[in-house]
């Protein structure tokens, strides 16, 4: 045991014994004794509190971290097996990457070539989803909404990978949107039909709802296995395809 914590819990204790001994001492006094016997050790020895509060922390954090893969697990089937979700590589690759994002979401934009790639890169061993995760709200829930209408016509990728090219996000507008649709041989008038039918609808709530279930507070975030990494962490994703592949 930490000499510091026992001498203060001997301390304690000695006042403890005193109390006992003198039972005519009241005992608010001796409750006030104590206290200030640790006040003044704490005060003497801050580190203490510092000591304590990186426990809690790490406790903190052990539960968060079993919470997370116990969400993992409860959710498994609908992060890697939505028969919804688009997706790029074999269906039945070794390893599953998902992907949250947003459409003006910087880092997402960056990440897109990277992403595009690991499918060819661990030859066809790999599988990315999609998930769509409009958490600026506006136009990136419109883009969402448009992407996954765009999917009624076979083309999702195409309209994904073209909103990602968009780098100025003052540019993703309402009309931009029915521009790219046209570019990518979309039917713009069917895209917002589909946008506005309860099937889409439903489909970007199940992944807003799946998203908030599973912890997800920013994009982008990738799933593999029971792992959750937040951010376009390329290094922490490579290694575990790389683990998952050699297993």
């Amino acid at each position: 045991m930490n000499f510091k914590l026992t001498s203060m819990m001997a301390a304690g204790s000695a006042l403890a014994l005193t109390a006992c001994a003198d039972n005519s001492a009241p005992a608010a006094a001796d409750r006030e004794a104590m206290e200030q016997v640790v006040r003044e050790y704490i005060l003497d020895n801050p580190e203490i509190i510092e000591e304590a509060l990186i426990k809690l922390a790490a406790k903190q954090k052990a539960a968060a971290s079993a919470e997370a893969q116990q969400a993992i697990v409860s959710n498994f089937d609908a992060i890697y097996n939505n028969p919804g979700d688009y997706s790029i590589g074999p269906a039945d690759a070794e390893i599953t990457v998902v992907e949250f994002f947003d459409y003006r979401c910087g880092w997402c934009k960056r990440s897109t070539d990277w992403i595009q790639a690991l499918p060819k890169e661990y030859d066809g061993n790999v599988r990315v989803v999609f998930k769509e995760l409009p958490i600026f709200g506006g136009i990136s829930e419109t883009a969402s909404l448009a992407a996954l209408a765009a999917g009624k016509q076979d083309k999702y990728l195409e309209f994904h990978l073209a909103l990602m090219d968009i780098k100025n996000n003052n540019d993703l507008t309402e009309a931009k949107l029915d521009e790219v649709a046209e570019d990518v041989g979309m039917n713009v008038q069917k895209m917002r039909a589909d946008m506005k039918s309860m099937d889409i609808q439903r489909k970007l709530a199940d992944s807003k709802q799946l998203a908030r279930t599973l912890g997800v507070e920013a994009t982008p975030s990738f799933f593999i296995g029971n792992e959750f990494i937040e951010g376009a962490n390329r290094d922490r994703v490579n290694e575990l395809i790389k683990e998952g592949l050699k297993g």
